[in-house]
């Protein structure tokens, strides 16, 4: 015998980040040619970068400016 389905309110629609089209607004990692994760400053960025950078110095790890449509390189170690 089957249970009955049991209906609940709908989640909110997820905000999907497609990782092969450029973000329109904010600012973005691009690790190795791919968009990663999306960020709302330029520091969290830079941040996020820095710290995926420290524990894997082999990727190439950029920050994507969505407004000027420029990338900027993580260099490791953090210039002094």
């Amino acid at each position: 015998m089957k249970k009955p389905k049991i209906e609940t309110e709908e989640p909110p629609p997820r905000k999907v980040i497609r990782a092969d089209k450029a973000p329109t607004n904010g600012y973005s990692l691009v690790v190795d040619g791919h968009f990663k994760s999306h960020h709302d400053t330029v520091e969290a960025a830079e941040e996020a970068g820095m710290a995926l950078k420290n524990q894997f110095q082999m990727l190439q790890v950029q920050v994507y400016d969505a407004a000027t449509k420029t990338r900027s390189m993580i260099e490791w170690p953090a210039p002094v």
